[in-house]
C-alpha cells in the first residue's frame, strides 16, 4: 500500500511535466504557424479590388468580364549563389512566396506583372547558377492557368546597359517570352512592354532593335487609334489594334530630378529624397523619357527600380506609378498594386504585406511570455496570482 503511494506520488510530476512540454511546444507553434504562414492571409484579406469609374452604371456580371484584375509588383530580387547568405535567401524567399500564394488565393487576379529585377544577380550569374535561380523562381511564383504573369527585364536581369549583352537578353527573353516592344492585349486593353535598360540611345545593337520594334508598334497603336495626324495612307495596311490607350511597363521610371516630390508612408526616406537622380542609372534620360511619352501617349506608366512609391504627372497629365519592391531585404513594409482596368478608364489601389518590425515584435513578445512560463513552472518566479494568494492569507493571519 506505500508502495502505490509513492509510486502515484512520483507519477504526478512526471505527468504535470509532459503536460507543461506539450503546452510550450503548442504555444510555440501557434506562434510560428501564425508569424510565418497565417499572416499574410490575415493581411491580405483586408484588401480589396478598387471600383473603377462608372462601375456602378454597369450589372456585376458585365464588370466581372469587363474589368481587367491587374496585379503588379517589383523588384523581388531572388538572391544568387554570390552575395545571397543562404540563410537571408531562406527567409526573403519563404516570405514572397507565402506572400504571392496568399495573394492569389484571396485576390484571384487575372494577370500578374512584375517590373523588372526578378533576380538579383543575373547580370552576372553563370548558366548553372541562371538555371537554379528560375528554378527558385518557378517555385515561389506558381500559378493556375486562369492566372497569366508577365515579368519584365531589369537591370539586375540583364546588366545595366554597359554589362547588358545579347546573350544575356536572349536567356531572359527565353525564360519569360519578353520581348521589348511587346504588346500585351487582354479584354481589350494594350500593355506595352518596354526594356528600359536598352534605351541608352547610343546605337548598340541592342538598343537599336528595340527603339525599332518600339516605333512599329507606335505606329500600329497610333493608327488604330485613329489620331489626326495619322492620314489613311499612311495608316493603310497597317494591322487595326484595340483603340484603348496603352500603359507602358517598364522597370527604370521615366526622368524625374529626385523622390522630393513623393508622399507616403512607403516613399523614400527623407535622407534620401533630395538626392538627385543619375540619367541613365536611377531614371532614364530627358530624352529617352520624351521619345516614350512622343511614342505612344499612354494614359498610365508603371515602373520599379527605386523599391520606394512615387507618383509623378509627366506633361501634367500622364501618371506614373513607381511600384515599390517587393522584397523585405528592401523594405520593412513591402506592398504590391492591385489594377482594376477597362479599355477606358483604370482604378489602383495599394496593399501592404505584413511589416517586418511587427512580425519581430509579435516574435519577442511571445518569446519573453515563453521566458516567464518557464520560470514560473520552475518556481524561480512567482506567478502574479500565487503572489496575491499569499498577500491575502498573510492578511488574514494578522
Amino acid at each position: 500500500m506505500l508502495n502505490s503511494s509513492s509510486t502515484a506520488v512520483k507519477t504526478f510530476p512526471l505527468k504535470r511535466r509532459f503536460c507543461f512540454l506539450v503546452k510550450l511546444v503548442c504555444f510555440v507553434s501557434s506562434v510560428l504557424i501564425f508569424c510565418e504562414f497565417l499572416i499574410y492571409y490575415v493581411v491580405i484579406f483586408q484588401c480589396r479590388w478598387p471600383n473603377v469609374k462608372g462601375g456602378a452604371h454597369v450589372s456585376e456580371k458585365d464588370t466581372s468580364t469587363s474589368v481587367l484584375k491587374a496585379m503588379i509588383l517589383a523588384d523581388t530580387h531572388l538572391l544568387g549563389e554570390i552575395k545571397g547568405h543562404w540563410l537571408d535567401k531562406l527567409r526573403r524567399e519563404w516570405q514572397m512566396e507565402r506572400s504571392f500564394q496568399a495573394a492569389l488565393w484571396l485576390l484571384q487576379p487575372d494577370i500578374v506583372f512584375i517590373l523588372g529585377d526578378v533576380f538579383d544577380e543575373g547580370k552576372w550569374s553563370s548558366p548553372q547558377a541562371w538555371a537554379d535561380d528560375v528554378r527558385r523562381f518557378g517555385k515561389m511564383f506558381k500559378h493556375s492557368d486562369l492566372t497569366e504573369l508577365v515579368a519584365i527585364a531589369g537591370n539586375h536581369d540583364i546588366g545595366f546597359h554597359y554589362e547588358m549583352t545579347t546573350y544575356k537578353v536572349n536567356r531572359f527573353e527565353k525564360v519569360f517570352n519578353f520581348t521589348s516592344g511587346k504588346l500585351i492585349t487582354r479584354k481589350g486593353i494594350n500593355f506595352v512592354l518596354v526594356n528600359s535598360v536598352a534605351m541608352e540611345g547610343d546605337g548598340c545593337a541592342v538598343c537599336s532593335t528595340s527603339e525599332a520594334k518600339l516605333v512599329a508598334l507606335s505606329h500600329k497603336l497610333n493608327c488604330s487609334q485613329q489620331k489626326p495626324s495619322y492620314s489613311n495612307k499612311r495608316c493603310s495596311g497597317v494591322e487595326k489594334l484595340p483603340a484603348s490607350e496603352p500603359i507602358l511597363l517598364q522597370h527604370y521610371p521615366l526622368y524625374r530630378k529626385s523622390d522630393a516630390e513623393c508622399t507616403g508612408e512607403d516613399s523614400a526616406p527623407p535622407e534620401e529624397k533630395n538626392i538627385p537622380f543619375k540619367e541613365k542609372y536611377d531614371v532614364l534620360s530627358q530624352e529617352a523619357s520624351q521619345k516614350l511619352l512622343w511614342w505612344f501617349q499612354p494614359r498610365l506608366i508603371l515602373s520599379g527600380h527605386t523599391h520606394s512609391a512615387c507618383k509623378v504627372l509627366h506633361a501634367g497629365k500622364i501618371p506614373e506609378i513607381s511600384v515599390p519592391s517587393f522584397s523585405w531585404r528592401n523594405r520593412n513594409n513591402p506592398s504590391f498594386i492591385m489594377g482594376s482596368i477597362t479599355p477606358t478608364d483604370f482604378s489602383l489601389q495599394k496593399c501592404f504585406l505584413p511589416f517586418e518590425s511587427r512580425v519581430f515584435t509579435l516574435y519577442c513578445a511571445a518569446g519573453a511570455l515563453l521566458v516567464i512560463l518557464v520560470l514560473a513552472h520552475v518556481q524561480l518566479l512567482t506567478p502574479p496570482f500565487y503572489f496575491a494568494q499569499r498577500l491575502i492569507s498573510k492578511h488574514k493571519a494578522v
